[in-house]
């Protein structure tokens, strides 16, 4: 159980309402232990009247109805009790879940893209999920019927040495043969427990993707071949949960054979002692009886709460391995609210994706002046978006350093600095909302006016009043009911609505023709007056306005200056410009 330590400061944090609970569970067991004592105190009455020792059936009667009486109150106490301690058990569970899943949320928002790139989204949403509820099942169920079966053992055993001492040991034999069953049960529960969390976050992931992927799969006419994988990963999970069942339905029946044998012992001993004058009334062997069956439930949960904490323990065990996760991107300084101007300089940058061991910049230098517009261009995996990665803080460099306003990058709160940048990325990516909140994503407390005018400006307003619901039509996920296009526009206009200190464009007008690109950029020149901006582009066209371009190859600076002084030296960009024009005026 060392993976569940880690939930000990949740345990601590609902201290007061856990004891609490304790306390309320104690007293509804106490209440109910009762009832034997009762039952052999009537059994009592009746022998004492059959062997004379009461004068009359009156005073039977009159024990009887006390007896019945006091039964029916400790019944009913102990049932508000009862009721009582479920309230507080799993009101707790329900507090630890919200917050335990805060946590992995949390972290999850922390850690740096080399974790997503290792990591796959159908096995992040089964530990935020199905793990987090498996545990729960833990601090809920299993702690309450846990401090129930120890309390109720406690007090029963208690009240058997009490009457009987020589006849409880012998109703406990099968006792130690129990603990051995359940550790080695319990240990084969935990291991299947284990494949099985670790394979349904293999089934969700394959599901997940699938849906996500469904226009592919439709293309490409292989709908056939995923129905038949995906049968294939269903069956083996069903395999796998029928295993986990074959183990866990010993549990059930074992405790009902000991209890059997407990209750064979009962009457065999208990009958033999009573013959031998060691028990003094046939009351003590009922009383035994109704003990041992008491225990029932509570042996046969034991079963049962074996179960919940195993599964829980390798659940745990698989929340633990991403939160001791350390990301990457550290905050090194504290919350301030202090605004940036725009200078951005590299120098002597270098940096390699670990993932794949890919060199993406060499030694790379330049310097973007606040206020002006900087292009990047160059062939795929050049290293461009790189560069705009590294601005966001997304990564850190290997070698060299990134200066903001003079300043190391890594001395800005990220927070702060993530505030102050407006970033288009390349693949544009919309949230399964209206396309009023994807903008207002930019800037929350966005009016109406503020929302129209970031759509005119990225060119995307008319397209948006042209849909039968405007601006409160509902996307699909990952904005699939837009264009490619339209997808991109929007993204813009969540961007620059944000009015940022710097402004990145990662290639986000592939999906536009030129026209509307070269309006687009008119408008932003005139949005993104006294901003830095930062063009990621394969077109010539994105790039004649610039206050200085610079064409990357493998990572290092092939060629660099303005338009004119580009086509001047006739080199890449002007082979490029030239083929583009050629093309537009075809």
């Amino acid at each position: 159980m060392k993976a569940l330590l880690s939930l000990n400061k949740y345990l601590y944090k609902y201290r007061g309402r856990l004891l609490l609970g304790i306390i309320i569970t104690m007293g509804a067991r106490v209440f109910a232990v009762f009832t034997p004592q009762l039952i052999r105190n009537s059994t009592v009455a009746i022998e004492d009247y059959l062997n004379g020792d009461m004068v009359s059936i009156a005073e039977v009667r009159e024990e009887l109805l006390i007896n019945i009486g006091l039964i029916i109150g400790a019944a009913l106490a102990s049932g508000a009790l009862t009721f009582l301690m479920r309230q507080t058990f799993i009101v707790v569970s329900r507090y630890i879940e919200y917050d335990l899943k805060n946590e992995v949320y949390t972290q999850y928002q922390n850690l740096s893209l080399d974790f997503y790139k290792r990591n796959r989204t159908g096995d992040l949403m089964n530990r935020i999920s199905e793990d987090v509820s498996k545990v729960r099942m833990y601090v809920g169920p299993a702690l309450m019927y846990g401090v129930q079966t120890l309390t109720l053992f406690v007090v029963v055993i208690y009240f058997m040495i009490k009457a009987a001492p020589t006849l409880t040991l012998y109703t406990l034999i099968p006792f130690p043969i129990l603990s051995f069953a359940i550790y080695k049960l319990s240990m084969a529960i935990n291991k299947r427990s284990a494949e099985i969390q670790r394979f349904l976050s293999l089934l969700n992931t394959y599901t997940q993707e699938s849906f996500s992927g469904i226009a592919v799969i439709k293309s490409y006419g292989i709908l056939n071949r995923f129905n038949s994988d995906f049968e294939k990963l269903s069956n083996e999970s069903k395999d796998k949960n029928v295993n986990l069942v074959k183990v866990e339905a010993f549990f059930f029946p074992l405790m009902i054979l000991l209890i059997g044998f407990s209750n064979l012992f009962v009457i065999y001993f208990g009958g033999m002692q009573y013959i031998n004058g060691e028990i003094e009334s046939v009351g003590v062997i009922v009383e035994f009886l109704l003990y041992v069956n008491m225990l029932t439930w509570p042996v046969a949960s034991v079963g049962w709460i074996t179960s919940m904490v195993q599964r829980a323990e390798a659940s745990q065990e698989r929340i633990n391995e991403f939160l001791s996760e350390t990301p990457n991107i550290k905050n090194n300084s504290p919350e301030s609210s202090e605004d940036i101007l725009g200078e951005i300089e590299f120098k002597n940058v270098s940096f390699t994706y670990e993932d794949t061991n890919i060199v993406a910049l060499k030694n790379l230098s330049f310097k973007v002046k606040k206020g002006e517009t900087f292009v990047i261009m160059g062939k795929t995996g050049s290293g461009k978006s790189t560069i705009l990665e590294l601005i966001g803080r997304l990564y850190d460099v290997n070698n060299g350093e990134i200066l903001i306003d003079g300043r190391p990058i890594e001395s800005y709160n990220l927070n702060e600095l993530r505030k102050q940048l407006g970033y288009v990325p390349q693949d544009a990516f919309l949230f399964s909302s209206s396309i009023r909140d994807n903008i207002k994503f930019g800037k929350v407390n966005a009016n109406e006016e503020d929302i129209v005018e970031a759509a005119k400006n990225a060119a995307v307003h008319n397209n948006i009043i042209g849909f039968s619901k405007g601006y409160d039509t509902i996307l699909g996920e990952r904005g699939i009911t837009l264009s490619g296009g339209q997808k991109q526009r929007v993204s813009i206009a969540r961007a620059i609505i944000k009015d940022p200190k710097i402004v990145l464009f990662d290639d986000c007008l592939s999906a536009v023709d030129t026209e509307t690109e070269e309006e687009i950029f008119n408008k932003l020149d005139k949005v993104s007056n006294h901003k830095t901006s930062i063009v990621v582009s394969h077109r010539a066209s994105s790039a004649k306005n610039a206050n200085h371009i610079i064409i990357l190859d493998e990572g290092v600076i092939l060629e660099e200056g303005t338009h004119s002084e580009l086509l001047a030296y006739n080199g890449y960009y002007k082979d490029l410009y030239n083929k583009q024009l050629s093309e537009k005026e075809n």
